[in-house]
C-alpha cells in the first residue's frame, strides 16, 4: 500500500504541494503585515460610513413605505475585503441591476463608484483623502440620491 502512495501522483505531490504553499503563505504574509495598521484604518473609515449609510437608507425605506411604496427597497451589504483592491475594505447598495459601491483604501482614501448597471462598465469614481470628513458627508449624500433616483426609475 505504500508503494503504490508514492507512484500515486495525487498522494505524492501533497506534502510538496501544501509545503510549497505554506513557504509562500509565510513569504507573502509577511509583506503584507506591514499593512495591517493601514488597512484596520480603512475598516474603521468604511464602518463609520456604513453606519451613516444604514440609518440612512432607514430613512429613505420608512419615508417610502409611509408614502405607499414599500417596493422601493435597497440592499446594504455587510463590509469585506475590497473584490478589487487587495489593501481595501468596501461595501455596496444594490436594488435589481443597479449598483454603487463605498470603498476605503489602506492608502487613506475613500472611492465612491457608481452608481452603475451591473455587467456595465463601473463609474463615475471620486476619491477623498479620510481625513476630508465635510466633503465625503457631501459627495456621499449626493452620491446616495444619485443611485437611489437611478436605481428606482423603472
Amino acid at each position: 500500500m505504500a508503494e503504490s502512495a508514492r507512484r500515486d501522483p495525487a498522494v505524492s505531490d501533497a506534502a510538496p504541494l501544501s509545503a510549497r504553499l505554506a513557504s509562500l503563505g509565510r513569504e507573502l504574509g509577511a509583506r503584507e503585515a506591514a499593512h495591517a495598521e493601514a488597512l484596520a484604518e480603512a475598516r474603521r473609515c468604511a464602518e463609520a460610513l456604513r453606519v451613516e449609510v444604514e440609518v440612512a437608507l432607514e430613512a429613505f425605506h420608512t419615508a417610502a413605505r409611509e408614502a405607499g411604496s414599500p417596493h422601493l427597497s435597497v440592499e446594504l451589504s455587510p463590509l469585506r475585503l475590497d473584490d478589487k483592491h487587495l489593501r481595501a475594505v468596501e461595501f455596496d447598495l444594490c436594488r435589481g441591476r443597479y449598483r454603487a459601491i463605498v470603498t476605503a483604501k489602506s492608502r487613506g482614501d475613500v472611492t465612491l463608484v457608481g452608481p452603475f448597471r451591473q455587467g456595465r462598465t463601473e463609474g463615475p469614481c471620486k476619491s477623498f483623502p479620510f481625513d476630508a470628513r465635510e466633503e465625503i458627508q457631501r459627495a456621499l449624500a449626493d452620491f446616495l440620491e444619485s443611485f437611489l433616483e437611478e436605481a428606482t426609475t423603472p
